[in-house]
């Protein structure tokens, strides 16, 4: 199917979404936008709703704006809509000075008649963390990110001071709050488009046919086919040089691959490792490549009788050859992950004494606990790659074979999942990753392994230890840095004794082009606009 068709389907094929414009020829489309393939159908256009996947990763960046973005060199909080901030002397009030006359989108279904003020901020955030919000309970009231960071515990109270002035106050310090406010998940909506649904009795309407003020608008969308963004003329950057921006959602893998060379898309996100190659020697194509805060683990499931004996856990980890997967699955580009944190944080226990490749002593733990040869544990894997695992399946047989060499089976089931899923599915252990929303060590350890995050349901190693949390605590409240490595170093060492995850690699996330675009942004937090992409011949 080439650009034009393409453009036709998101206009015929519209469910509740209406106006699109036909294009007059193929060659004015793709001088007026781009296609964008290698994600799959999202669930909400709300990234609150969502712990990763196109909206998080993708979507929400076109379509919202934040308080704050993030330095992509420093991961510093940088000002977004808020143009500063103010930091009372005990850390718990933060007082942001709002920019002013920053414009709404206007779509088919919704027509601002002011521009972004405090009541967006505080309506905004509310939805996340008040039960008796009006659409707190919208679209199925589950805010699993914010949920498993514990931010209705730590907001206090959110309150506009003036049009252009809205405060936050916590109920202790939280060094970690202003990187969190600048993630994916922390967006921007309008008030006054809530109000207007609230009339109508369409609450799940806010999360479907969203508003915001990012560079695009959401134009269509046709579930596994297509999602259409349309140009926001009146974004506060400046208009995007790019009239539309198109995501195929119809296929993954290969043939997205096949959709790349036959220049049905311009943009290939995270292609697999095997794939590089045949792209990088192509001179029509642009490889870029990211390295990621990120990292691929195996999560046990600490709820099961079968794995609560840490040394279970620990022969486990130690059966499983990393060198073997990175030379398989990652070819050559990732890094051996000993930590959740990738090395690149400030926070990486160099001196970890985390149990590396050892088959000989997995055997000897195993028969230290009395389990014998022909033990069966179930896997579940996920069916798409991620920058953090180019081949879920090639990563799944590889440790398949290495625990049969200690006389373990591994039955291994292979479907898409996200994070709640895969705990409800009770399975052994589950094949997963995180890419880092900010650069705040708290943001991998927190989200994935704290006893909030097991009730929010993102822990899905279903693992709570009291003193791993009591050290996120301590160092999300000290000023001092040495104390703050201190601390997370401590953290990391229970992880090491524990293993309730067995963490494996560090990916590359690679993004390819067709050359006659330019200005795509690449982030080591997966996220990305494409406010300043432009198409040069």
């Amino acid at each position: 199917m080439n650009v034009f068709s393409r453009c036709l389907l998101a206009c015929w094929g519209l469910v509740s979404l209406v106006g699109c414009q036909e294009p007059t020829q193929e060659s004015n489309t793709r001088s007026r936008g781009f296609i964008y393939c290698g994600q799959s159908t999202p669930t909400t256009f709300n990234p609150q709703l969502t712990d990763s996947g196109l909206t998080a990763d993708t979507l929400a960046a076109q379509l919202f704006d934040r308080l704050l973005q993030l330095d992509p060199v420093s991961h510093q909080p940088l000002p977004g809509l808020a143009r500063s901030w103010d930091i009372s002397g005990d850390g718990l009030v933060y007082t942001f000075h709002l920019r002013s006359g920053i414009e709404f989108q206007t779509t088919p279904w919704f027509k601002p008649t002011r521009p972004f003020n405090a009541q967006d901020v505080v309506f905004s955030f509310k939805r996340v963390i008040e039960p008796n919000h009006p659409f707190y309970q919208a679209s199925g009231g589950r805010y699993p990110w914010f949920e498993s960071i514990g931010f209705s515990h730590l907001i206090k109270d959110i309150t506009m001071t003036d049009t252009n002035t809205v405060t936050f106050t916590l109920n202790r310090p939280d060094n970690a709050f202003l990187s969190n406010l600048a993630t994916t998940y922390a967006v921007i909506y309008s008030q006054e488009y809530g109000q207007q649904l609230l009339k109508a009795g369409q609450l799940d309407q806010l999360d479907m046919k969203p508003i915001g003020t990012g560079p695009f608008y959401l134009d269509s969308y046709v579930p596994n086919n297509v999602i259409r963004l349309k140009r926001h003329w009146g974004y506060w950057r400046g208009a995007a040089p790019m009239e539309q921006v198109i995501f195929d959602i119809a296929s993954h893998g290969t043939g997205d691959l096949a959709k790349l060379l036959s220049q049905e898309c311009d943009v290939l996100s995270s292609p697999v490792a095997s794939q590089l190659p045949v792209i990088s020697d192509d001179p029509e194509f642009e490889l870029l490549a990211q390295t990621g805060m990120n990292v691929a683990f195996l999560a046990f499931n600490n709820d099961k009788k079968s794995l609560a004996n840490p040394k279970v856990r620990q022969a486990i980890n130690a059966a499983i050859n990393r060198d073997n997967l990175l030379n398989s699955v990652y070819y050559g580009t990732g890094t051996e992950a000993k930590s959740l944190l990738p090395p690149m944080s400030w926070a990486y226990n160099h001196t970890s004494q985390a149990q590396g490749y050892n088959p000989e002593l997995a055997r000897t733990l195993l028969k230290e606990v009395g389990i014998e040869p022909g033990v069966t544990l179930d896997l579940l894997v996920p069916l798409d790659p991620r920058p953090y695992n180019p081949s879920p399946k090639k990563t799944a047989e590889l440790i398949q074979a290495d625990l049969a060499a200690i006389g373990i089976t591994l039955n291994v089931t292979i479907e898409k999942q996200d994070r709640i899923s895969a705990i409800s599915n009770q399975f052994d252990m589950v094949l997963t990753g995180w890419i880092a929303d900010n650069g705040d060590p708290d943001n991998f350890l927190r989200p994935l392994l704290s006893c909030d995050a097991k009730q929010a349901g993102l822990n899905v190693a279903n693992w709570c230890n009291l003193s791993f949390d009591n050290l996120l605590e301590l160092a999300s409240r000290t000023n001092q840095l040495e104390q703050r490595v201190s601390y997370y170093h401590h953290a990391q060492d229970i992880i090491d004794q524990e293993v309730p995850i067995v963490p494996l690699a560090h990916g590359v996330h690679f993004q390819v082009h067709h050359r006659s675009l330019g200005g795509l942004q690449m982030s080591p937090f997966g996220t990305r606009s494409f406010s300043s992409v432009y198409r040069s011949e």
